[in-house]
């Protein structure tokens, strides 16, 4: 599904893993916040940069679908949703 949003909805989706135990038991929840607690909410602090907005006609000022968005130095176009 990540795969399918990135490239069809411009919708980047993650996966966090916490550690190697895909179900730890909830004594050990805790400490695995604490030992990954300053890197998740730095990661949430950079989750705004980037292109995010609306692209509009310059005249009439409707939406503009399927639009291309090319910035100079990045080799990665974005295409606008509906």
């Amino acid at each position: 599904m990540q795969d399918y949003n990135y490239v069809w909805a411009n919708c980047f989706e993650i996966t966090l893993e916490l550690s190697c135990c895909k179900y730890p038991p909830a004594s050990e929840l805790q400490k695995e916040w604490e030992n990954n607690r300053e890197s998740l909410l730095a990661f949430i602090e950079k989750v705004h940069i980037g292109v995010k907005g609306f692209v509009r006609d310059a005249v009439t000022g409707a939406g503009l679908d399927n639009a291309t968005i090319a910035v100079a130095g990045i080799a990665h176009d974005i295409t606008a949703g509906k």
